[in-house]
């Protein structure tokens, strides 16, 4: 899947859902910036079955206290084996700020994963808080 297609999914998805907020609320909408970021194979994916699973655990794990500190909205795998693996959506006020917290990811670390940022926006209330 090309990731203008993941894009036009998600905001596919939440215009649908701005449109049901918009009909519950009259009041003028308010746009906010977001982060996406795309994880993808990255080219250190040889290590034996101990070691990737102690990368997946720590990389479930961190994603957890990215989740728990407000910082990450969504985050979840893709169910095909292409090589796209994930999706994170941040939110934050900086690309920088993505790029040190998705830099520190310990998948990312070991080179089992890499990734791309895109900024991305939509009304706030309606998918994200």
């Amino acid at each position: 899947m090309k990731v203008k297609e993941i894009v036009l999914t998600v905001l596919l998805f939440c215009s649908v859902t701005i449109a049901v907020a918009q009909k519950k609320n009259n009041s003028e909408s308010v746009l906010k910036p977001y982060y996406v970021v795309l994880l993808k194979k990255g080219p250190h994916r040889d290590q034996d079955s101990l070691s990737s699973a102690q990368i997946q655990k720590a990389h479930l794990e961190y994603i957890g206290k990215l989740a728990e500190s407000g910082q990450l909205n969504i985050a979840g795998p893709f169910l095909d084996e292409g090589p796209l693996r994930g999706i994170f959506i941040f939110d934050s006020n900086s690309e920088n700020e993505v790029i040190d917290l998705v830099s520190k990811d310990p998948a990312v670390q070991a080179g089992r994963l890499q990734y791309e940022i895109h900024p991305w926006m939509t009304q706030k209330g309606s998918c994200f808080k």
